[in-house]
């Protein structure tokens, strides 16, 4: 019984042995252009592209299966930025998918709010926090914006408010890639 027992044990010992060796020696690697395009998107998750998600769509980029402009929430700074990524030349930004708006998050009116959990099943990021019969709330700092709330609400007690810039996520346009001439 004790032989048998150092047998397996020894056996298990081994098999781990080979396994974490396989899994370093035979490890795959992402792909660092996905990583480089997924980096550039807006990371919404809003699925207005046609993809579940922003990796999704930079998977289908990558692959040459989607176009760079189907992202609204990145705009035509993303477009462009994919562009110059890419090298390819920049497009403008498909209007049927929408059109690009300034950086928006959900505010529920909790005195409205039946607490009926359709916004939180439909939020992709789980910014929406309640539970059944109760009001719900949303977590402004996960909020991405992507309206993906509204449209469940079967009392329409949702609203998406601009965020106004503070001096922590104020930004500088980003300039543009073509070089201005200079007289001289």
């Amino acid at each position: 019984m004790l032989v048998a027992v150092g047998v397996l044990a020894l056996l298990a010992g081994l098999f781990g042995l080979i396994l974490g060796f396989a899994a370093v020696r035979f490890r795959v690697e992402g792909d660092p252009l996905v990583e480089k395009i997924d980096a550039v998107l807006p990371q919404t998750q809003c699925g207005q592209c046609g993809f579940p998600g922003c990796r999704p769509y930079a998977e289908a980029i990558a692959k040459g299966e989607a176009d760079i402009n189907c992202c609204p929430p990145g705009g035509q700074a993303g477009v462009d930025s994919l562009a110059e990524l890419l090298g390819v030349e920049s497009k403008a930004l498909d209007p049927e998918r929408g059109e690009h708006k300034p950086p928006m998050v959900a505010i529920i009116r909790e005195p409205e709010c039946i607490g009926c959990t359709l916004c939180i099943q439909a939020c992709p990021v789980d910014a929406i926090l309640g539970a059944a019969k109760q009001m719900h709330t949303v977590i402004e700092s996960e909020c991405t914006g992507c309206e993906l709330c509204i449209e469940p609400c079967p009392v329409d007690c949702i609203d998406m408010v601009e965020i106004k810039p503070v001096l922590a996520t104020w930004t500088w346009d980003r300039p543009k890639s073509e070089r201005i001439g200079v007289a001289g």
